[in-house]
């Protein structure tokens, strides 16, 4: 949604291509793989292999596009040691942590009213 705004033209196109770039990350990182990804990460460094051990169902290449699609968005820093084979490790960045903390609230929200939505889903459903 865009905002009002009353301004210079100049100021109204960078908060219309701030808008815009809100919703590109939202539609990049609202997706399931992205969270679990975030979430699996967290405080640790991990290395390709880990992670897709931590995360039960990703294949090779659903975690290779998102951790890309992240590192994009300046999520996650991806560090290439050279040896050989070469060793990736994956951490969150400081704008990473904070998307965690905040998909953390809402795993919170998830678990204080999930008594409240099956009890919506049962009553819409019958």
């Amino acid at each position: 949604m865009t905002k009002q705004f009353k301004g210079s033209s100049k100021d109204e196109a960078d908060l219309t291509r701030a808008d815009s770039l809100a919703r590109e990350i939202f539609s990049d990182v609202a997706n399931k793989w992205a969270f679990l990804i975030i979430e699996a990460v967290g405080e640790r460094t991990l290395r390709f292999t880990e992670l897709r051990n931590e995360i039960d169902g990703i294949s090779h290449k659903m975690l290779t596009q998102n951790l890309r699609m992240l590192e994009r968005n300046g999520l996650v820093d991806r560090c290439v040691h050279p040896t050989v084979p070469p060793r990736v490790e994956y951490t969150l960045t400081e704008p990473g942590r904070a998307l965690r903390a905040t998909v953390d609230g809402m795993c919170d929200w998830t678990h204080r009213y999930l008594g409240d939505i099956e009890t919506a889903r049962r009553r819409f459903d019958a």
